[in-house]
């Protein structure tokens, strides 16, 4: 992982595939990580974006993704999008905020 502590935004999609299971309760799996982790995020039809420490939010990334196959999936697609600045915060704010 990276030596930055600044803060980043990661999105992640987690595209579950199994065979007897609802895809979208197995994707709340991974949500309900997120949330309970605490750290800033938002939930899109497509990924979720969180804000914080690279390091945290891999960590989270990796527990949303276990998550996902300890509820049942066969497998698991992961898809992350990072934003990381060399010298200052990325914030989602800063991109979203005059829609809100």
């Amino acid at each position: 992982m990276s030596t930055l502590k600044n803060t980043i935004n990661l999105g992640i999609q987690i595209v579950p595939k199994s065979k007897t299971l609802d895809a979208y309760a197995l994707v709340d799996k991974a949500i309900a990580v997120i949330q309970e982790s605490g750290v800033k995020h938002v939930v899109t039809p497509f990924e979720t974006v969180m804000e914080g420490p690279e390091d945290q939010l891999f960590e989270i990334a990796k527990k949303a993704k276990d998550a996902v196959l300890d509820a049942g999936a066969d497998e698991v697609l992961v898809y992350y999008r990072i934003q990381i600045r060399k010298d200052a915060d990325v914030s989602i704010e800063d991109k979203i905020g005059k829609y809100q």
